[in-house]
């Protein structure tokens, strides 16, 4: 009989009344990469994991959504007396990671992740940390301590970032560095004790996000991860590279959706003509999250030590007619640009 994870009832859902926002508590509470969705009697009617989500995200639903538009209703299943050799062969010529476990009437008895208590496997991409901003708008703060080495629940905003990216798997960084940048590498060194490998490059004067990638001393030989270094999250960096080579991108940038409400009811016209009415409408789009990976080959379109930000060197690669993607996000996130924000990190690193 195969062995099943001790956590699975945490990914559990009753489907009828769940909507994407409860899909989303249950893979935080879990932490399994994927919501078991039954029935009244737990028979197993469907799975749902993160991509899943992020498409239905893309797609316009809210958190407030039914799962039902999401839902896999025909998931691969095992039954319970089913040899676990069997169960891993299965996974292995599917490229799946969960089987969900069922006994004769289809009622979930477990779900089953081959390893899944080791350790993340190491990745071959490097991460590129963005840490030479002045942090004017968080004044007096960063008088004399450099924006990433502000505290966040006890260390470094920078090490949350280092430490989530670690768990993730990621352990070669190269940390860009202008203000105050001899701070931030008398507190990290060469990373050793995090274990990890860190460089560093250091801007002469501010180059933007992109153009810091113009001064990397060696060429990347794997799709790179960028991430700002105000910015705390509890995404998978993993996940994030994985979905940019799914899509077969050249750059992928995270993107999280944003409501604006406007306080006034707005009138509809057509030239003089009143068309109609909306009391009060929410405008929703996606804004950029300050994660990125990128290509190797998108390195071309920059030139060593002139200014170039993000968004020009999307533009750029997309005037190369190649492909940028967004990777939405649901987790946990924050860009910490003033005061009352360090609150707020407090918060979203302790739950």
């Amino acid at each position: 009989m195969v062995e099943t994870h001790p956590g699975w009832r945490k990914a559990l859902l009753q489907r009828s009344s769940a909507t994407i926002g409860d899909a989303i508590a249950a893979l935080d509470r879990s932490g399994l990469q994927i919501v078991l969705a039954a029935d009244a009697d737990g028979v197993l009617e469907g799975t749902i994991t993160d991509g899943d989500i992020r498409r239905g995200l893309l797609r316009g639903d809210t958190l407030e959504s039914s799962i039902d538009g999401i839902i896999q209703r025909s998931p691969m299943v095992a039954p319970s007396d089913l040899p676990e050799a069997t169960v891993r062969q299965l996974m292995s010529a599917n490229k799946i990671r969960q089987m969900p476990i069922i006994d004769d009437s289809g009622v979930l008895v477990g779900l089953y992740i081959p390893d899944m208590m080791g350790a993340a496997q190491e990745r071959p991409n490097l991460m590129v940390i963005m840490a030479g901003g002045k942090g004017t708008r968080l004044r007096p703060h960063t008088q004399n301590c450099p924006k990433p080495l502000l505290e966040v629940s006890g260390k470094p905003m920078l090490e949350h970032i280092l430490e989530n990216a670690r768990a993730s798997g990621i352990t070669n960084f190269v940390v860009s560095v202008h203000y105050l940048g001899h701070m931030i590498e008398e507190y990290f060194g060469d990373g050793s004790k995090w274990g990890v490998s860190i460089d560093y490059v250091r801007e002469e004067t501010p180059l933007g996000t992109g153009g810091s990638l113009s001064l990397l001393q060696e060429r990347p030989r794997a799709p790179f991860l960028v991430c700002n270094g105000d910015v705390i999250s509890s995404v998978n960096f993993a996940e994030v590279v994985d979905y940019h080579n799914l899509h077969r991108a050249v750059a992928t940038m995270a993107v999280r959706s944003h409501e604006m409400r406007n306080e006034f009811g707005v009138v509809l016209t057509d030239g003089v003509e009143i068309t109609g009415f909306e009391e009060k409408p929410v405008v929703k789009s996606y804004v950029n999250a300050g994660i990125y990976v990128i290509d190797p080959s998108a390195l071309d379109l920059l030139e060593t030590n002139a200014y170039c930000d993000m968004p020009t060197l999307f533009g750029r690669i997309r005037d190369r007619q190649e492909r940028t993607v967004v990777f939405p996000m649901h987790e946990d996130w924050l860009d910490v640009g003033r005061p009352d924000d360090l609150a707020r990190a407090d918060q979203t690193i302790t739950g």
